[in-house]
């Protein structure tokens, strides 16, 4: 995969460079630009591709490593893992359910609007 099709830093932007990469290599992969056994380009090729510090990318690498989207193998690469998949019915039937609980409690549509909002600034 070539570096710039994947990946893109706003400098001028408030978020961390290293953050970036993580978000994009999410993203690739929910959206099926990544699948599983894909290998990601070097930390020198991104560095280089990006003008960036390739400790920066390594950063990156490790986040998604401990998150477990994608594992380093030695001398051959980093590699995006084996993700089970996404069932969004029983996600949407949890937060249903969530939901029914929290307006039964005396909650609006405005206090379940700020705590899904801080719940996704949490993860």
């Amino acid at each position: 995969m070539v570096v710039s099709t994947l990946f893109r830093v706003d400098r001028r932007g408030g978020t961390a460079v290293y953050a970036q990469l993580v978000q994009q290599v999410r993203q690739a992969i929910r959206v099926g630009r990544l699948r599983a056994g894909d290998r990601l380009p070097t930390a020198r090729e991104v560095a280089e591709g990006l003008g960036i510090n390739p400790n920066t990318v390594l950063k990156a690498y490790r986040e998604l490593e401990t998150v477990g989207l994608v594992e380093a193998r030695q001398g051959s690469g980093t590699y995006v893992r084996d993700q089970p998949p996404l069932d969004v019915e029983d996600l949407r039937a949890e937060l249903a359910d969530w939901v029914a609980r929290a307006t039964a409690a005396g909650l609006d549509r405005a206090d379940l609007h700020a705590l899904l909002d801080e719940a996704c600034r949490v993860a």
